[in-house]
């Protein structure tokens, strides 16, 4: 069997190396090239054409997330693995609904990764059981709207309801009733609350 052809996207010089020799030492992979930001992941994913694209989440120039719909919209049938530190069970749905086939957090053991990349390039999803428990939370959970979401980051900024109604140039009648629902959705009881869990699950990260 020809090796999986891999590209490597992330910005951290020591991630690339890492992975480089991991997959290097191994005659299954044949690593194709490497980027260092979201852009050079496309151009590079679209001059090569790799079995399977290695991406991280949080790069410069192009979020991993538009990365990976930019990649898709090209090829669908591109098959991309997120390996990243976030772990907010938001970032894993965007990812996903992005069109990654897998989600994998860089502190996961080598053997992992190896396993993840062989069921990946054979067409399957690869969802580690921590993973599928946050992916499944988040879509049992009562979605917020953008509005909400937009008034959850002004509320995790520490602003008043007079202060968001500015910024959101809204009444404050109006931010009271998105706040109540913001509660009543995260299941809390108090605004500190409501910004904890949201940068928990990593809701503040869609701005």
């Amino acid at each position: 069997m020809d090796p999986i052809s891999i590209l490597i996207a992330d910005d951290h010089p020591l991630i690339l190396a890492g992975l480089s020799a991991l997959l290097g030492a191994m005659p299954e992979f044949r690593l194709l090239a490497q980027a260092s930001d979201g852009v050079q992941a496309v151009e590079l994913y679209r001059q090569h054409k790799p079995d399977v694209t290695i991406l991280d989440l949080n790069m410069p120039r192009l979020h991993g997330v538009g990365a990976i719909e930019q990649i898709r919209a090209e090829d669908a049938g591109a098959s991309i693995v997120i390996l990243t530190t976030y772990q907010g069970d938001e970032d894993v749905y965007r990812g996903l609904q992005a069109g990654a086939k897998a989600y994998l957090l860089k502190d996961g053991e080598p053997a992992q990764l190896v396993d993840c990349l062989r069921t990946v390039a054979s067409g399957k999803q690869y969802l580690p059981p921590a993973v599928a428990n946050k992916l499944a939370e988040r879509m049992a959970s009562n979605q917020l709207s953008r509005r909400e979401l937009d008034i959850l980051a002004h509320i995790a900024s520490g602003k008043s309801n007079k202060m968001i109604a500015r910024s959101a140039d809204i009444e404050v009648g109006t931010v009271k009733f998105h706040v109540n629902n913001i509660l009543a959705k995260l299941n809390v009881a108090s605004r500190t609350e409501a910004a904890t869990v949201a940068a928990r699950r990593g809701l503040l990260s869609v701005f």
